[in-house]
C-alpha cells in the first residue's frame, strides 16, 4: 500500500519531495510477501463497502498491470463450495453480493457441474468465479518501487520509525537511519500502523491485533487433486475466509490458513513471542471483549494449529481424498487485523485523517488486489485534507 501510494503521489504531484521509509532491508518482507498471491474478484464484500468498491476495479487493474510489466499472472478461476444443505442460502447470498458488486460471469453450479472444474472437490453446489487470478505480489511491490523511484520518489530501507515529534508545521520522524522532517505523513505501516498513529498523538478507536495464518502444502505427487482455487463458504461472523486450497503461480498448492492469535506483531512461528506486543494486546479493552465473544472459535483454531489430523479433517470437507501424508509444512503469514473498543473485528478498510497525517489503519485482504485503486483513494484523501492542488 505504501508503494502504491508513493507511485500515485509521484505521478500526480511531481513537485512534492516524496520519501518512503521502509523498516526492513528490502520491500515486501511482511504481509505483501507472505500472502497467497490471489487476485480476488469481489464476491465476499458487502455491497457499498470500500472493499467491494475497490476490489472489482482493482482486480482488473492488477491483472492489466501484471500483464503490461511481464509479472507472472494467470486467470485461473475459483469455486466456493457448499458442502451441505445448510450452506445453500449462504452460497446464494454470495451470488447476490457478486451481482450487486458487478463481479463478471459468476454463476451457481450443481454438484456434477462442479466436478467438471474440480474433479476431486466435494460439494452439493458451488459458486464459480471465473475471473479470479493469481500472481506474485512481491514482484508487484518491487515494480511499484521501481516506478516510484523513476518518478522521483526516494525509498529508504532499514529506516524503522522510533518516534515522531509534531510541531505546528513540521513532523520530525526519528528512524534507525536518522531524522527526517516533513510537513505531511501518510502512514501505511500495516502491522504497526496503530503505533505510528499514536506516535503522532492520534487517538485511534482501534488496535491492531496480529493473527497468524499457517499453511500446509500438498506434496508434488498429490498436487493434481487441485486444479486452481477451492474455497469454503465463509463464516459471516469473521473477515477470514476459512481453510482453502490455492494453486500458486509457481505451481505449488497451499492448504490453509487457520487464524490464530500471534504473540508477536511479526510472529510467523508458534514460538515467536514479544512481551511488549502481548502487553499491548492485553491492555486494550477491545481485545478482552473479542476474546470473550469468540473464545470457542479461538480454541478450535489453536487446537487445529497443533493437531495435523484436525487440520486435515477441515480440508477433507473440501477434498475428501486428502490424507495426512499428502501434506508437508508450508509457509505462514500474519494479518494486521484491526479490533475496535467493543471487540468487533473491523471488516472494512479504515482511514483516519488529521491536518498533517493520514493513517491507513485497516487494509487487510483484498488490499493487495486493490492496491492501485486504494492508492488513488489515499492520494485523493490526502490532497483534499492537506490542501494540495
Amino acid at each position: 500500500m505504501g508503494l502504491a501510494t508513493a507511485m500515485e503521489l509521484a505521478s500526480r504531484f511531481p513537485r512534492l519531495r516524496i520519501v518512503v521509509l521502509e523498516k526492513e532491508s528490502s520491500v515486501a518482507l511482511h504481509q505483501t510477501g507472505h500472502n497467497s498471491g490471489v487476485i480476488h474478484s469481489g464476491v465476499y464484500y458487502r455491497p457499498g463497502s470500500l472493499k467491494a468498491r475497490f476490489c472489482v476495479q482493482g482486480a482488473a487493474e492488477m491483472i492489466r498491470f501484471c500483464q503490461s510489466h511481464e509479472i507472472p499472472c494467470e486467470i485461473c478461476g475459483k469455486v466456493i463450495l457448499a458442502t451441505d444443505e445448510d450452506q445453500r442460502s449462504a452460497l446464494e447470498e454470495l451470488r447476490r453480493r457478486a451481482t450487486a458488486n458487478k463481479v463478471p460471469d459468476v454463476r451457481l453450479l450443481g454438484g456434477e457441474e462442479l466436478r467438471e472444474f474440480e474433479p476431486h472437490a466435494a460439494g452439493i453446489a458451488a459458486l464459480l468465479v471465473p475471473g479470479t487470478a493469481i500472481t506474485l505480489y512481491k514482484r508487484v511491490a518491487e515494480k511499484y518501487a521501481e516506478l516510484s523511484i523513476a518518478r522521483g520518489a526516494e525509498i529508504l530501507t532499514d529506516s524503522g520509525v522510533n518516534a515522531i515529534r509534531v510541531t505546528e508545521n513540521t513532523l520530525t520522524i526519528q528512524t534507525e537511519s536518522g531524522a527526517y522532517h516533513s510537513r505531511f505523513l501518510i502512514n501505511c505501516a500495516g502491522l504497526h500502523s496503530d503505533r505510528i498513529a499514536r506516535m503522532t498523538g492520534t487517538d485511534l478507536p482501534l488496535r491492531i491485533i496480529p493473527f497468524r495464518g499457517e499453511y500446509y502444502e500438498l506434496t508434488p505427487q498429490r498436487s493434481t487433486l487441485v486444479r486452481a482455487l477451492i474455497y469454503p463458504v465463509p463464516d459471516p461472523r469473521f473477515p477470514f475466509l476459512g481453510v482453502h486450497f490455492t494453486r500458486r503461480i509457481t505451481g505449488e498448492v497451499e492448504a490453509g490458513p487457520n487464524a490464530i492469535l500471534a504473540l508477536k506483531r511479526e510472529g510467523y512461528n508458534k514460538s515467536d513471542f514479544r512481551a511488549a506486543d502481548v502487553i499491548d494486546q492485553l491492555s486494550f479493552p477491545g481485545f478482552w471483549r473479542m476474546a470473550l465473544r469468540y473464545w470457542r472459535t479461538g480454541f478450535a483454531e489453536t487446537y487445529r494449529s497443533f493437531s495435523k489430523p484436525a487440520f486435515v479433517r477441515a480440508l477433507r470437507a473440501l477434498v475428501p481424498k486428502i490424507s495426512e501424508r499428502d501434506l508437508v509444512k508450508g509457509s505462514s503469514g500474519v494479518r494486521a487485523q484491526a479490533v475496535d473498543r467493543n471487540g468487533k473485528l473491523v471488516d472494512d478498510f479504515h482511514f483516519v485523517s488529521s491536518s498533517h497525517a493520514l493513517h491507513v489503519c485497516n487494509v487487510p485482504s483484498p488490499a493487495a488486489t486493490a492496491s492501485l485503486s486504494i492508492g488513488r483513494h489515499i492520494v485523493d484523501t490526502a490532497s483534499r485534507d492537506f490542501g494540495w492542488r
